[in-house]
């Protein structure tokens, strides 16, 4: 991971991990595992109380968008279920800094909360490698495992660079995203556009510096309420929500202020590199400078993108004329026997048969 300690680590509560953690990546965020906590309310609960307000500790933690909202709503059903002396809960509310929404999103972690990604990653080797595997058999599956997992990635990245999304909502902004952005990370950019549409902007106060809205929106029976400031000397719009700085995708808030003013184009500020088309088009460098190649097979992400960003060019150039479409056309199926030829050609039969 070059370029320094990590934003944001998840873990379980484990003491030696959490001490580790502070040593080796002091400035790095230390975020305890949400799904890990949440799922020991039925173990450390009393029945009767894990019955009847589960649904309110529950909407305490994920319903706040403020601390001081969160810490009202927590301290209500702590005192309604009479458990205002019950020492996990109140361990829970004073490690709430490491754990509940409302008090980590101001720190980027692509929207994770848990650590469930990395049991996903438990999970898909599980299916190549057993605990009866010698050390050399480990290796030889472990490696095929990997192959196959950057097989898929190529796959969906060539998704990504040449399918995209179309959004109902007849925007400039959707032809610059649906460019810039991957077909996945337009999509979820798509929905809060739709959902924008559903929001309701509140001019709240207005001076010298900047402009404070509040967003309001109808969910489940229930009126949310966000805000939105516009610092006027920077043009930088930031919400209550933090969507933008936890995720990386500019909430329906921010845009719900967007198209009340108009704007056609999302400002270049707002949409960050890692979901573009082009985040894997460049080299990474290491602390010393030299260039990080994939280890599977060293330039072949490095080849693909060359040979994508080129042949792209000369499909925009083609749809030009009529002319141009009918010499790409021809070309192509003739470098398409070529390469055919190339690949199953005369050299195969030369060696006396088939290839492993």
């Amino acid at each position: 991971m070059p370029g320094g300690e990590p934003k944001t680590i998840i873990t379980d509560q484990d003491a030696a991990m959490t001490r580790a953690i502070s040593i080796a990546f002091p400035t790095t965020f230390h975020r305890l595992c949400i799904w890990h906590i949440t799922s020991k309310f039925s173990v450390k609960l009393p029945h009767y109380a894990y019955k009847e307000y589960l649904r309110e500790f529950q909407k305490s933690i994920w319903d706040t968008d403020n601390k001081d909202e969160f810490d009202a709503k927590w301290n209500s059903v702590v005192t309604k279920a009479g458990l205002t002396d019950h020492p996990w809960l109140s361990s829970m509310f004073d490690l709430r800094e490491s754990w509940v929404p409302t008090y980590a999103r101001h720190f980027f972690a692509v929207g994770m909360s848990s650590s469930q990604r990395a049991k996903g990653f438990h999970g898909f080797f599980k299916q190549y490698i057993s605990r009866r595997n010698s050390l050399m058999n480990f290796i030889i599956r472990f490696e095929r495992a990997l192959s196959h997992q950057r097989q898929k990635e190529l796959v969906v990245d060539h998704v990504d660079s040449f399918e995209v999304g179309q959004c109902i909502l007849p925007m400039p902004m959707n032809k610059q995203m649906t460019t810039l952005y991957t077909k996945t990370m337009f999509q979820k950019f798509e929905q809060e556009l739709i959902q924008s549409t559903t929001c309701f902007l509140e001019l709240k106060i207005e001076d010298a510096s900047k402009v404070v809205f509040n967003v309001s929106e109808r969910k489940n029976w229930e009126t949310r309420v966000a805000k939105v400031v516009y610092v006027k000397d920077y043009d930088h719009a930031s919400c209550s929500c933090k969507r933008f700085e936890f995720v990386g995708i500019i909430c329906k808030h921010i845009l719900t202020l967007f198209r009340r003013n108009q704007i056609e184009y999302m400002p270049d500020k707002y949409i960050l590199k890692r979901w573009k088309k082009t985040a894997k088009s460049g080299l990474v460098s290491n602390a010393n400078g030299n260039k990080i190649k994939d280890s599977a097979d060293p330039g072949l992400l490095i080849k693909r993108s060359t040979m994508s960003r080129l042949a792209s060019d000369v499909v925009d150039d083609a749809l030009m004329c009529e002319e141009g479409c009918e010499l790409l056309s021809e070309t192509l199926k003739s470098l398409r026997v070529k390469l055919k030829l190339l690949k199953d050609g005369p050299s195969n039969n030369e060696i006396g048969g088939s290839n492993s």
